[in-house]
């Protein structure tokens, strides 16, 4: 059990609590409060419901167009500053969806909110990835990763219970607002992280003694980071390490992707059975606590045994359990087999916690990593994007069995590229 000093997991993550873990709760919870709402402020704007949840769906495309600048502004103005700024352009995004006459106002300002999500997300990752010591590294970003999950579950039912009350969409965006100016009031008036924590730990320990400014990134193996001493620019950074970003960066969009898709498949094959939407409800509602009990678990793993014995068994589950719910369908007790086989899925999910922003940390330079997780971001990012679009697409065109199919000969390809590229590029965490 670990003793509580300022160099121990606890002491560590207590120290980044008011720092890191208070605005990501508070800015994930206020966002989970908005985002059902969205699409029902969408209709009455006049969308239909294609046009509705392309609307939703701008949320995650800002977050995408975000990720880039987002790299660029920390590297440029510190993670503390990007944080405060974003926030107060929340605020005026909160504003637009209050006040938006059109449906195309209305659009522009969720894609605002998510545009300046991104900043919230790559200055936290970008922070940990400087300060945690690696020998926990897993663990603080595993638990960063529930944090924001606890905060996306929590902020819809008291969204529910803010409308029970008092009966308008205003109360729960007013909600988040009051979520965002506390966030803001913690970031710009509390400890100054980068002050607070200096740079450190095993990232810059292990910095090669080389002068590698020139170097690129060729497809050899490395022995951790790849170092850089100088700032090179976010498009330059891209293609110093356009070898990892389009071999290991692919297998992590890939798992990107079947998360994402796990939320799409799993109410769309109870609509598909003929069950009632409590059922879906709760089916979905289980397979989600079964995904956020693990989080922690998944961190403690990557730790312990190293990046792959998380990923992997993360990939398997998850893919095998979309490739046997293909088959179920027309099955009898095909309730039953939905049901377990979204426990599997939830399982699978919560193994791969906080994987992504550890193997980002552990691939970006130790010096300014910032450019180089706007990249890695991206990628995961567009992997979860492109997901509903597919599971859409195939639907149409084949059946919901062959898009839930296809989810799992994705994940068994993003499987093999973990296999391959995690000892390669993570030698140290395999």
């Amino acid at each position: 059990m670990d003793t509580v000093t300022a160099d121990s997991p606890r002491g560590v993550l207590v120290r980044f609590a008011p720092m890191i873990y208070g605005p990501t709760l508070l800015f994930a919870i206020g966002e989970g409060a908005v985002i059902p709402l969205i699409p029902v402020i969408a209709n009455r704007l006049g969308a239909d419901v294609a046009l509705a949840a392309l609307v939703a769906a701008a949320l995650v495309v800002g977050q995408l167009c975000g990720n880039i600048p987002a790299g660029w502004a920390v590297a440029r103005f510190g993670e503390r500053i990007t944080m405060g700024v974003a926030g107060i352009v929340v605020l005026g995004g909160l504003v637009g969806v209050v006040f938006a006459g059109t449906l195309a106002i209305f659009a522009a300002a969720v894609f605002l909110i998510g545009f300046c999500a991104a900043s919230f997300s790559l200055a936290r990752h970008s922070f940990m990835t400087t300060r945690v010591p690696l020998p926990f590294r897993a663990r603080a970003l595993s638990l960063l990763g529930g944090t924001f999950r606890l905060g996306m579950f929590v902020g819809p039912f008291i969204s529910a219970a803010l409308l029970g009350i008092f009966g308008d969409e205003k109360a729960s965006i007013l909600f988040f607002a009051v979520c965002q100016i506390a966030t803001i009031l913690l970031v710009f008036l509390g400890p100054d992280p980068e002050k607070a924590v200096p740079v450190g730990g095993a990232a810059v320990a292990e910095k090669p003694d080389v002068d590698s400014r020139d170097a690129e990134d060729t497809g050899e193996p490395v022995s951790g980071a790849i170092p850089i001493t100088e700032r090179a620019g976010v498009f330059r950074t891209m293609w110093r390490f356009r070898g990892v970003l389009a071999r290991l960066g692919l297998a992590a969009a890939s798992l990107s992707a079947v998360r994402s898709a796990r939320q799409v498949v799993l109410p769309l094959w109870g609509v598909s059975l003929g069950l009632d939407a409590s059922t879906i409800a709760v089916v979905v509602g289980v397979s989600g606590a079964i995904d956020f009990a693990l989080f922690y678990a998944s961190g403690q793993v990557m730790d312990r045994f190293g990046r792959l014995w998380a990923a992997l068994p993360a990939m398997i589950l998850m893919g095998a359990g979309f490739l046997a719910l293909a088959f179920t369908h027309d099955l009898t007790g095909a309730a039953m087999w939905f049901a377990m086989f979204a426990a599997v899925l939830g399982v699978g999910n919560g193994l791969s916690s906080g994987i992504l922003l550890t193997l980002g940390a552990d691939l970006a330079p130790a010096e300014e990593p910032a450019a180089f997780l706007g990249s890695w971001r991206t990628l995961t990012d567009a992997g979860g994007a492109v997901a509903p679009v597919l599971i859409s697409a195939l639907t149409a065109t084949v059946s919901l069995s062959g898009a839930v199919g296809a989810m799992g000969v994705i994940a068994a390809l993003g499987a093999f590229g973990f296999v391959r590229w995690v000892p390669r590029y993570v030698p140290r965490a395999r």
